[in-house]
């Protein structure tokens, strides 16, 4: 982050109309492609869509800091440069006293956003646990505990642990109005863990920063939050060492990272991200200059990138031509280019799956119901053995059985198999892309796959990492 004193793809006629249209009203606002406004989804929906497009494309995004009171202030510059929306909004609890008061008005926004089509993002410089709600930049937010307070402040039921869970609950109306809108939250608590500017940052180790953002995802989820997308952060520093700061697979949905030491990430630091990951998906939380087409094309996992507020103009890291070409760029999705959730209204489907590279169908062979048979692809005839019925629960059932993960195994190559149906197996859960057109496991983040890219008959199906490539994209029922 920055402080206020520090220092693939829809038509491209439709593109290039929107990039002179800004041009030629000398940067004044264009009008954007009427926005797909996203129905009330489910963080699931939203990681599926995240691994859906890995590899293929990433959402632009932009950060909104001060003032809460105004929270489309750097959006709508954004706009006025390119002509399009943002496919991703930022915004911040904070902690001036002006911007603690208008929370509301910018948790407003964020459903204003969903609702038109934005991915919502979410950060939240917080207030040490020693002080009050409300505090300044300068020996606040940017200080130090003292040793003792932090081994206090992780320590279960002590004063400082109870202070900072007390802290939490501020948050906590905000983002519950936020869930019973049906909004899926990007949400980036403990930012920039892995150096020493904040309060909060620079411990590494079990008991350090890594352990306040595990309080913090107990927390929330123990008060039935079940709408946000953890989103675990690290800045460009020291990328040898940032395991030293990862909190689990288990707390972590998304992998991020902020770009400030440099000015774009180098593939030593795409490549750290990615092995952190572990197949979930990446992105790019904070970056000043936008991403250029080179680094995108050789980068394809990044999710998202997010611009930090009034960078954007900062000549020193942007210029308008720039940020064209990377709003324009063709794997980029901008709002009302791409669509998440929906899919779970209308009841349940019944009918094929087909591949799109093959177009065969998922099969049971021989029509068998004997637990742990992996799934085929066949030529389409029309059987029971290819008759799938995908549930509004999120299972996808034929002959009686669900499509399973093998043993729930998050690996490459797991098998897909057909076993007895049981309520709440996570090994048994699917959400679909219709942007990517993707199976995906919420369990494990990874897509079913068509084994070798094959396209035969008796081609088996396994989980994979979701790459973007045609033999993990399946046309469902309608």
């Amino acid at each position: 982050m920055r402080n206020r004193t520090d220092r693939t793809g829809p038509p491209a006629l439709r593109r290039a109309l929107a990039a002179l249209a800004a041009l030629a009203l000398a940067l004044v606002l264009a009008p954007t492609a009427p926005a797909q406004a996203f129905p009330a989804s489910t963080r699931a929906q939203l990681i599926s869509f995240l691994n859906g497009i890995s590899g293929q494309n990433m959402l632009s995004g932009q950060h909104n800091r001060e003032p809460n009171a105004d929270p489309t202030k750097y959006t709508r510059v954004a706009q006025s440069i390119t002509g399009q929306t943002p496919g991703l909004w930022g915004g911040d609890f904070l902690f001036d006293a002006a911007d603690v008061n208008a929370r509301q008005t910018m948790v407003n926004e964020a459903i204003r956003q969903w609702q038109g089509g934005s991915v919502v993002a979410l950060t939240w410089h917080m207030c040490p646990p020693t002080m009050g709600s409300t505090c300044n930049w300068d020996n606040n937010i940017k200080s130090r505990l003292s040793d003792a307070q932090w081994n206090e402040l992780v320590t279960n039921g002590t004063g400082l642990n109870n202070a900072f869970k007390s802290r939490l609950g501020e948050a906590l109306p905000y983002l519950r109005q936020l869930q019973t809108a049906g909004v899926p939250v990007l949400f980036r608590p403990i930012h920039e863990m892995n150096e020493g500017w904040s309060w909060w940052g620079g411990r590494p180790g079990a008991n350090g920063s890594r352990k306040l953002y595990q309080i913090t995802y107990d927390y929330f989820t123990g008060q039935g939050l079940n709408n946000l997308v953890w989103v675990w952060n690290v800045k460009d520093v020291n990328m040898g060492s940032i395991a030293d700061y990862w909190p689990g697979a288990s707390y972590v949905d998304v992998a991020s990272l902020d770009i400030w030491v440099k000015l774009e990430p180098s593939q030593s630091d795409y490549q750290a991200m990615l092995n952190i990951a572990g197949g979930k998906p990446i992105a790019l939380a904070e970056v000043g200059r936008v991403p250029s087409p080179t680094v995108m094309n050789a980068q394809p996992r990044w999710a998202w990138w997010m611009v930090w507020a009034e960078w954007l103009t900062d000549p020193a890291y942007n210029n308008n031509a720039a940020v064209q070409a990377s709003y324009f760029h063709s794997r980029v999705f901008n709002r009302g280019e791409f669509s998440i959730g929906g899919g779970g209204g209308g009841g349940s489907r019944t009918g094929a799956i087909t591949g799109a590279a093959s177009g065969r169908c998922v099969d049971i062979p021989g029509a068998t119901t004997v637990n742990g048979t992996q799934v085929q692809l066949y030529t389409c005839n029309g059987t029971s053995a290819q008759s799938w019925t995908v549930g509004t629960d999120g299972t996808v059932r034929a002959l009686g059985k669900c499509l399973d993960v093998n043993g729930g195994v998050n690996a490459d190559g797991t098998k897909v198999q057909i076993w007895d149906c049981l309520a709440g197996n996570t090994h048994q859960q699917w959400t679909y892309n219709s942007t990517a057109r993707t199976l995906v496991n919420p369990e494990t983040g990874r897509c079913l796959d068509a084994t070798g890219q094959g396209t035969a008959d008796g081609t088996k199906l396994q989980l994979w990492s979701c790459n973007g490539q045609t033999n993990q994209q399946w046309n469902l029922p309608a």
